[in-house]
């Protein structure tokens, strides 16, 4: 079920306005920061859909999600925050976000962890963040600044 509102991604730790062309914090795009009150509904959920995907490329090289109707019923049954229409991905990364530095059993959550180096789960949070940006760095660069370089060569075109 989509959400009515469509809430912002930012998580409060904009990397954006010290020239970053993708934010450290919620993994948009420069000009989707800037832009996001101005995007419909529809293209805010767009920008949602590819960071939720970004999560679901990243996460299953460290994680298995075996119960994904657990993970979601504890992350309510402990109040942890999460957009409960999110993919079990997003769940789990909801998990690691505000729980890593307790180390919660992950089998409680239905939730195994692959990744074997010897990282606590905070640390491995870190690592995982990391991945992500690097990820979103790439398809900026791949997609966007490929468009605007495009643009560019055919407005210069005589």
């Amino acid at each position: 079920m989509l959400f009515d509102k469509v809430p912002t991604p930012c998580v409060g730790i904009c990397s954006t306005t010290f020239g970053d062309t993708v934010c450290r914090g919620c993994r948009r795009y420069l000009h989707e920061v800037v832009d996001w009150n101005r995007y419909t509904d529809a293209d805010k959920r767009l920008i949602w859909q590819r960071l939720d995907g970004l999560l679901a490329q990243v996460l299953p090289g460290s994680f298995r999600i075996d119960d994904a109707a657990r993970l979601a019923e504890r992350l309510a049954y402990y109040r942890i925050p999460h957009r409960p229409e999110g993919s079990p991905w997003v769940h789990l990364y909801a998990l690691l976000k505000n729980a890593a530095r307790q180390a919660p059993d992950l089998a409680e959550f239905g939730v195994t962890r692959l990744d074997t180096r010897p990282l606590t789960l905070a640390q491995l949070r870190e690592v995982l963040n990391a991945e992500l940006h690097q990820l979103a760095q790439a398809y900026y660069d791949k997609d966007f600044l490929r468009a605007a370089r495009l643009a560019a060569g055919s407005a210069s075109a005589p």
